[in-house]
């Protein structure tokens, strides 16, 4: 049990170290990713549901935004990080959905 458990605590250090560097509070890229999948999107010919998407990839975008500039805390930086990806996927689907 002590094996394991030891085992267990080791995988998790391992990881949250390795992990960590990763992040490292990448926002800015996050959110240019997003920002110029959106001007792609901007440029194509969109359906009706797409510009919905649309606005909703901006206000992500905008909100990641003030996250990231207003931040005080790690979590601040998690939510920018996760509203620009989110914004991003939108973005793609906008693409997906519309024509050149």
């Amino acid at each position: 049990m002590k094996r394991w458990l030891a085992g267990a605590v080791m995988t998790v250090a391992v990881l949250g170290v390795s992990l960590a560097p990763a992040h490292a509070w990448n926002c800015g890229v996050q959110i240019r990713k997003a920002e110029e999948a959106i001007k792609t999107a901007e440029g194509m010919k969109l359906a009706p549901e797409a510009k919905a998407l649309l606005d909703e990839a901006k206000k992500l975008v905008a909100e990641s935004r003030k996250h990231h500039g207003d931040a005080k805390a790690k979590i601040d930086h998690a939510n920018a990080i996760w509203k620009a990806k989110a914004a991003l996927a939108q973005a793609e689907a906008v693409q997906a959905i519309s024509t050149p």
